[in-house]
């Protein structure tokens, strides 16, 4: 499909009832130009008869979100603060949406990515990274004159996060009528993963559409800030403190871990996971509850984890797992994350997460019930 077909078709799914006047008026171009293309794409079998009766597309995951340049710093010996660190720096693509938008892509799922990235070099390796493995990015908003967002983080010797800063000012870009002028993507969609990065369109998204949506709360600080619309998720995965923050009950055993969890699908959340660090993921549904524990596992990159996380719990979903199959396939892809020095494993794929998960021992799972 071309880039031009590719706008025809945006306007036609917006509104099927549009006429090819409107279609030319909106791009700028003839008419006949634009009856060119839409018999393209009936050839295609992208549209059929009158009113452009779309034809049935295959489901995907949206995911909104951000998407950035990473440039991560570890030292190679014990990192001393305040000082200056001999070590290795490397830069990468990176963004909790695209990280997550990314691995579903890797994992086989179809994935469209509503972003916002500058008219930079930074921008432009973004898209065209997403083009070269298949992630739809097409309907990113490019912003002339503004740089894309970056990451900067230091780990420590154990390659856990020490500090980093985030300079995300372009998000403010990502405003409602950027989301209105893409809500087909958002519409159609199986599944919505939105991370709390966006607190302005988040509100936005989760009470104007009838759609499963899925939270990546991304840290405490921005836990805080959407705590009122948690009961508007189908699917939450915060840690520890970030459910605290959510919920207002301090996790501090077992039984307060329980409070948490019935105090979320109290509130409407069908699925919550609260990752637990080493002591695994605590799961809960309207049903059922549970805590599953991986095995101890060598970490060689901390970062990216969390994304692999989200986006296995999410390729479970998308596949109608169980609940527990769900949780072991996202610890799966949570593992082959931290077994790679990149942010993510460029090598992940479901059928090498499922291999991963076969040679786990998960006996010391421990259900609550």
């Amino acid at each position: 499909m071309t880039n031009r077909e590719r706008e025809v078709l945006k306007l036609i799914e917006s509104n099927p009832m549009i006429s090819q006047e409107e279609i030319a008026s909106i791009l700028e171009i003839t008419r006949s130009s634009v009856a060119v293309h839409i018999s393209n794409l009936m050839k295609k079998g992208v549209i059929m008869g009158k009113g452009y009766v779309l034809s049935k597309e295959e489901s995907y995951i949206c995911v909104v979100g951000g998407s950035n340049i990473d440039i991560q710093g570890y030292p190679k010996d014990s990192l001393i603060p305040g000082d200056s660190n001999p070590g290795s720096v490397k830069t990468s693509l990176g963004g909790v949406g695209r990280n997550i938008a990314e691995n579903l892509t890797r994992l086989g799922v179809k994935t469209k990515f509503l972003s916002v990235v500058g008219d930079d070099e930074n921008g432009k390796r973004i898209l065209t990274h997403a083009k070269s493995i298949d992630l739809h990015m097409e309907n990113t908003l490019v912003v002339k004159g503004e740089s894309t967002s970056t990451y900067l983080c230091v780990l420590d010797e154990k390659r856990d996060m020490n500090v980093a800063i985030s300079y995300m000012d372009i998000l403010k870009n990502m405003d409602i009528d950027y989301i209105k002028k893409n809500d087909y993507i958002v519409k159609n969609s199986k599944y919505c993963i939105v991370d709390a990065n966006l607190p302005e369109i988040l509100e936005y998204l989760v009470t104007t559409y009838d759609v499963p949506f899925i939270l990546d709360t991304v840290s405490a600080s921005k836990a805080k800030k959407i705590k009122d619309l948690v009961g508007y998720f189908h699917t939450i995965k915060p840690n520890k403190m970030e459910a605290e923050v959510l919920s207002g009950i301090a996790i501090k055993n077992e039984s307060d871990l329980k409070k948490a969890g019935q105090y979320f699908v109290d509130k409407g959340v069908k699925n919550v996971f609260i990752t637990l660090g080493a002591d695994g993921v605590y799961y809960k549904t309207p049903k059922i509850e549970g805590i599953v524990v991986p095995p101890t596992m060598e970490m060689v990159g901390a970062t990216g984890a969390g994304d692999a996380f989200v986006a296995g719990l999410t390729y479970g979903l998308f596949n109608d797992k169980n609940i527990e199959d769900e949780i072991r396939f996202a610890i799966g892809a949570s593992i082959l994350a931290i077994s790679s020095e990149e942010t993510i494993n460029p090598n992940i794929t479901s059928s090498l997460v499922e291999k991963t998960i076969e040679k786990l021992n998960f006996k010391n799972n421990k259900i609550i019930l």
